[in-house]
């Protein structure tokens, strides 16, 4: 819909995807919109470089997410929304309510570690 302004298709299709699941991974997403996940990765790459999301490792997996310190975030998010009210009602329906698998039963969780230190 707004390529034109962001450059690509799965450009868009990036940003979308964060703004309604508010993180991810570059497989997730590939696997979401039915694309390569190189391509993705290229897309979440430049918008990293360009200050708009942020990234940090969980596992193997490099997460993003919006960067809150992007200069314009919120103008950003309500482009997006607008441009999401264009979208077929089934792609809006599975951005906004699609589930995500439930953990295992009896894998092991992993505690963030705090930056803060004890005094």
């Amino acid at each position: 819909m707004i390529e034109v302004l962001f450059g690509s298709r799965d450009k868009e299709n990036v940003l979308q995807y964060i703004l309604a699941k508010e993180k991810g991974y570059a497989s997730q997403i590939a696997d979401f919109y039915g694309t390569k996940p190189s391509q993705i990765i290229k897309q979440l790459e430049a918008l990293e470089i360009g200050g708009v999301l942020a990234s940090f490792q969980v596992g193997k997996a490099r997460v993003y997410q919006y960067n809150p310190n992007y200069y314009f975030l919120n103008e950003l998010k309500a482009l997006l929304k607008k441009v999401r009210e264009s979208y077929k009602p089934e792609l809006i329906e599975r951005l906004l309510h699609s589930k995500i698998a439930p953990r295992r039963k009896n894998k092991p969780t992993f505690e963030r570690k705090s930056n803060e230190t004890n005094s």
